[in-house]
């Protein structure tokens, strides 16, 4: 059985998100090797399948090969050094993707320890729907939300209330 814990406001946002536009009865291709969000939507009865590892800049194979009615990305797109080309190769028809929004107060993020681990583009909400349109998809749906943090300082401050996190449900126009 299913229990309803998630680590942060993200994952509850995400799910909630992703079930108002997507059936259990369509299957996915989640962007990225399987994670915690991965294991949530099977728990919730989506039937996913992760791409393995390949660097999605360069190797198209599984988003091409593998049949699927929708495909998800939460939280990749920036990681990739030319998403635009990522976008276009998609075969299903609806996507939903989401992005950590660029924010004017801190800095792209860069793992200390592991080089795969960085940001190229934080977006800001118009360029990633001008991304989106220009490979081909027509924005249904969107939504924000901030990722308050517990701690004390002004960036916690501002991080309280300024969206942090971007999330587009897209429909194929081609």
């Amino acid at each position: 059985m299913y229990e309803k814990t998630f680590p942060n406001k993200r994952f509850e946002n995400t799910l909630a998100f992703l079930q108002k536009h997507i059936t259990t009865d369509e299957t996915i291709l989640d962007l990225g090797v399987e994670n915690p969000f991965s294991k949530i939507m099977k728990e919730t009865g989506y039937t996913v399948a992760n791409t393995q590892g390949e660097d999605l800049d360069l190797d198209f194979t599984n988003i091409t090969d593998t049949p699927t009615d929708v495909v998800t990305a939460f939280e990749i797109f920036e990681h990739l050094i030319a998403p635009f080309n990522v976008l276009r190769e998609i075969k299903a028809k609806k996507l939903v993707a989401s992005i950590p929004l660029r924010l004017w107060f801190a800095p792209a993020y860069q793992s200390k320890t592991d080089p795969w681990d960085r940001h190229f583009h934080e977006f800001e909400d118009w360029q990633f729907d001008w991304l989106l349109e220009k490979a081909g998809w027509k924005i249904i749906d969107r939504a924000k939300w901030s990722n308050p943090v517990k701690k004390i300082g002004i960036r916690p401050l501002l991080r309280s209330f300024t969206p942090r996190y971007y999330i587009v449900y897209a429909e194929r126009t081609a």
